[in-house]
């Protein structure tokens, strides 16, 4: 169980599917770089009336969840501090409350849910827009995969470019991975001139990460879809325009069916 769960502590989402676990292993390397320990969550959904045999085998159901968790994570050897909590509840206000404190709250982007009522990125949906910390979607954990992969980071406007930025560029160089930004149409000289400048201050910045503006991108989802399989992690902003239910719900999953491309949906706050 949690030393302290008001603790900071990278969350995550567990409910027996394999996306979980998958959530978990992409968590590891943030735990230690963190250096704060690695939450798995299983929240037992009583929302409907049951009787006390079926509470028992949903709290069963979710101890064997977690425990196999624990092994995947533990065989990777890595040095993290892991913590479980089980607890009952609706999943979202249950995850939500918490990741209160937490660092960063990691889900899967398909769960057990999904895959019984046909519902896609409702759960991950709700968890980004309510979240006090980033929430990461994780589509899967192929740590074999090429390592000249990109993080995509989404600029829709100037207003929230620094918070998002600066988190992206974490990423890409812990990660040592090149960085493409996307930014909205830029078809004024004053606009365009107004990016350049930004870049050039964040490559100044981050002067062992490539940055570079994706060119002729279109829409994020258009990039992704083009793009999906030389991306490793997609940074958004929880401002952006239309929300992110498309990111991370049906027209993001289709977008991005095959690649395993996480995507990190950041708090707007503190932009810099």
């Amino acid at each position: 169980m949690t030393d302290d769960p008001a603790a900071p502590a990278i969350v995550v989402g567990i409910d027996g599917s394999a996306a979980a676990v998958d959530a978990a292993l992409w968590a590891v390397d943030q735990a230690v770089d963190s250096d704060v320990p690695l939450r798995l969550v299983y929240v037992v959904d009583d929302g409907d009336a049951v009787d006390p045999h079926e509470r028992a085998r949903r709290f069963t159901a979710a101890d064997v969840a977690v425990r196999h968790a624990v092994t995947a994570v533990e065989s990777t050897g890595r040095p993290v501090k892991i913590e479980i909590e089980i607890v009952h509840g609706r999943p979202v206000q249950a995850l939500l409350h918490a990741a209160r404190s937490a660092v960063t709250l990691c889900v899967g982007a398909r769960g057990r849910s999904h895959a019984v009522h046909g519902r896609i990125g409702s759960t991950a949906a709700a968890l980004s827009a309510g979240a006090l910390c980033p929430v990461a979607i994780v589509r899967a954990h192929r740590p074999h995969r090429r390592h000249d992969r990109a993080v995509v980071i989404e600029i829709p406007d100037t207003a929230v470019a620094g918070a998002v930025l600066h988190r992206g560029l974490d990423e890409a160089r812990r990660r040592g991975a090149p960085v493409r930004v996307l930014t909205p149409a830029r078809t004024h000289p004053d606009v365009t001139a107004q990016w350049e400048r930004r870049l050039a201050e964040w490559r100044r910045r981050y002067p062992d990460v490539e940055i570079s503006v994706a060119s002729d991108s279109g829409s994020t989802l258009e990039y992704l879809a083009d793009h999906g399989e030389s991306v490793e992690l997609l940074v958004a902003g929880r401002g952006r325009p239309g929300g992110v239910s498309d990111l991370v719900g049906t027209p993001g999953n289709t977008a991005l069916r095959d690649t395993d491309c996480s995507i990190l949906v950041c708090e707007p706050h503190n932009a810099l």
